[in-house]
């Protein structure tokens, strides 16, 4: 089973906003730090913001004050709160989730991922 299953992502014109939202499954435990990459056409990807289990937040410099993560941790989700979106935003997000308290800037020790939602701006 997947780990981790995104939602939320679609289609909008530049200065609108989304949501995504991920579930972690019943069967993963021990998690602590959950966040969200995205991945541009043929780049590697990259990272956007996580949040810990004690609720310390970070954000990449190319979000922020834009994009708000937030956890429920009664109902095992993470969410990104995506606003005044721009062009430059189009991408595949990924959630990632992990038994450490951050989340690295290329997610190469990420323990769980999810498969993806797409976010496609429009100018």
């Amino acid at each position: 089973q997947v780990p981790l299953v995104e939602s939320g992502g679609g289609s909008v014109q530049a200065g609108g906003s989304l949501r995504l939202s991920c579930t972690v499954a019943e069967n993963i435990s021990n998690v602590n730090v959950m966040g969200w990459y995205r991945q541009f056409p043929w780049k590697e990807r990259e990272f956007v913001a996580f949040i810990s289990s004690d609720d310390r937040s970070k954000y990449a410099d190319s979000v922020k004050g834009r994009f708000i993560i937030s956890r429920d941790n009664a109902e095992n989700t993470v969410a990104l709160q995506m606003n005044n979106l721009k062009a430059e935003d189009t991408a595949v997000y990924y959630c990632a989730a992990d038994r450490s308290s951050e989340l690295g800037p290329n997610g190469r020790v990420v323990a769980y991922w999810g498969l993806g939602t797409l976010v496609t701006v429009s100018s």
